[in-house]
């Protein structure tokens, strides 16, 4: 007798997506279901290893795929990711890394593992500032203060 399994290896993009949906919706619930979302994430992060090629594309360029794929503008991250456009201006512009708390982000809304985000990349050295130069300040005789 063959016993029937809730969930399996993930074998194509429509199992996959079934069980990005369904965590998802683990997560949002009130249940107690910790060991089904963590063997649902062991599961989708096994697929993810083995079938997707992140490793060509660093984490920005990664997230502008996705981006592109979804045709959503900078904005519109922003907004979902609850940064200001500064910083994702920065982090798309390789000035500044993606912190640890955005890489969660969007590794739930692009349903792939923190891993694929959390890799080392080159950062952008921006030109050391020049010392401000004093102004002198007098009062309307041309005394100076």
């Amino acid at each position: 007798m063959k016993t029937e399994l809730k969930y399996t290896v993930i074998k194509n993009k429509n199992q996959y997506n079934d069980y990005c949906t369904k965590i998802l919706s683990l997560l949002e619930s009130d249940q107690d279901c910790e060991d089904e979302i963590e063997l649902l994430n062991v599961l989708i992060e096994a697929f993810d290893r083995k079938n997707n090629s992140f490793q060509d594309l660093d984490p920005v360029q990664l997230l502008r795929s996705f981006m592109k794929e979804r045709n959503m503008k900078a904005i519109d991250l922003a907004v979902s990711l609850e940064l200001s456009r500064g910083n994702l201006s920065d982090i798309l512009n390789y000035k500044k890394g993606i912190s640890k708390e955005t890489i969660r982000k969007l590794s739930s809304m692009f349903k792939v593992s923190q891993e694929a985000f959390n890799r080392p990349y080159e950062l952008v050295k921006t030109p050391e500032s020049k010392p401000v130069k004093k102004l002198k300040f007098t009062d309307g005789a041309g005394a100076r203060k």
